[in-house]
């Protein structure tokens, strides 16, 4: 899958599309170093090493993903060499790791120990979020300094709450004068209580709710402490059609605000927990139809500017307990594109905005030289029509807790050139 990069190889016949750089053709493709070095006619007068047909496919740079967990610490779930092999195998030479509860990123130590993982395993490259609070606590500002200079490349409470207001105003004061982006995830915890979303299907089953205001109540709140503090931001796995209004309403103001969703909150609803189908578990909450039109329109429209994995490995012990009892999470990097293509097949999305919401946008997002094929972050070839099952033998990730298992899906990641 993971192909030499040190060696010099002319891609043959394949649809060459980087929406960076506006192109779209099929054409001959010299690829070093993970990196475009030539193309069409000048590609085959180059010398090279090695030559690989690739018609019929696709000649992508590889993706960026805004938020995956990798488990790290957690090896009943997942390590970071086996996520990001699952990272490489997904088209993702590029992971955003978020900090939690059991892997607080809040000093240079941790920060380095990440990095070292990352490159013992040879594989994607891994982009700590340094912690906004000391331990995750919401009580005071962590050394976001120190946490930059150890290799950060944002910081963020993730799903913790803030002790008050005012403490969440000095952070973003703080990471302003750095000129720090912000990754929230907006939720108050006062109305999350709950395990599946407030509808029909939560009512029938008996399950306590999450309602989308617990979102957009957060994000609204957010959205104005942005505003006074001048502050860059990036809101992550949107989940509703409320959070959808208020991010075009910010970036209509002119905020330096962006967006992105998980891959699956474009494709379920809160149906797929009937039956009390944990694997449907994941926080925020699956929600209404409505909600994941209006997401994938978000998309469409450019209001939301990237499309995550939001991966979450879970060994199955953890999806066997009562629906409330389970833990939220679906291991996604491996499914986004076939998924991502059934959008475009479905209409949902055009192909641009796709590849634009998993290369130059989040690589834009995250400040990396990723997103486009001369950056040097990577090349994929993908057969779009490549038609395959979602099944444990055909996974590479220690997480197999997918509500698409066992579906029949086309597109698949045929190598990557890092």
């Amino acid at each position: 899958m993971l192909k030499n990069p040190k060696q010099r190889v002319l891609l043959v016949g394949g649809r060459v599309v980087d929406v960076a750089s506006g192109i779209d053709r099929i054409t001959d493709i010299l690829v070093e170093n993970g990196r475009m070095i030539a193309l069409g006619a000048e590609a085959r007068a180059a010398a090279h090493d090695s030559v690989e047909e690739v018609k019929e496919c696709l000649v992508l740079p590889a993706f960026v993903d805004l938020c995956a967990s990798l488990r790290e610490g957690e090896k009943q779930h997942g390590t970071i060499a086996s996520e990001t092999k699952a990272a490489i195998y997904g088209g993702f030479a590029h992971v955003v790791l978020p900090p939690n509860p059991k892997l607080v990123i809040d000093n240079a130590a941790v920060v380095a120990q990440i990095h070292e993982k990352s490159a013992q395993a040879g594989l994607a490259k891994v982009y700590p979020l340094g912690a906004l609070t000391k331990g995750l606590e919401g009580k005071q500002p962590a050394n976001m300094h120190a946490l930059t200079q150890a290799g950060c490349i944002a910081v963020s409470n993730g799903r913790e709450g803030m002790q008050n207001d005012e403490t969440l105003l000095r952070c973003l004061e703080y990471a302003a004068t750095l000129d720090l982006t912000v990754f929230f995830y907006p939720e108050e915890p006062s109305l999350a209580n709950g395990c599946a979303h407030d509808g029909f299907t939560a009512s029938r089953l008996g399950l306590p709710s999450i309602p989308a205001v617990a979102e957009t109540v957060a994000l609204a709140k957010q959205l104005l402490l942005v505003e006074e503090t001048g502050v860059r931001a990036h809101f992550s796995q949107l989940s509703c059609k409320g959070s959808v209004e208020l991010i075009r309403i910010a970036k209509a103001k002119g905020l330096a605000v962006t967006a992105d969703v998980a891959m699956h909150q474009l494709h379920l609803t809160d149906a797929a927990i009937d039956g009390f189908n944990s694997l449907a578990h994941v926080r925020p909450p699956l929600r209404s139809d409505a909600d994941r039109l209006a997401l994938c329109a978000a998309v469409q429209a450019g209001v939301i500017d990237a499309i995550c994995s939001h991966h979450q490995p879970l060994n199955a012990a953890a999806k066997l307990a009562p629906f409330p009892a389970t833990e939220p999470g679906i291991s996604a990097l491996e499914t986004v594109v076939p998924l991502g293509l059934k959008l475009v097949r479905d209409g949902l999305l055009t192909e641009d905005v796709l590849w634009r919401a998993l290369t130059v946008n989040p690589a834009r997002i995250a400040g990396i030289k990723a997103g486009a094929l001369a950056t040097g972050g990577g090349v994929i070839v993908i057969n779009p029509d490549l038609a395959w099952s979602i099944a444990p033998e055909h996974l590479v990730s220690a997480g197999h807790n997918t509500p698409f298992m066992g579906m029949m899906v086309q597109g698949k990641v045929l190598g990557m050139w890092l």
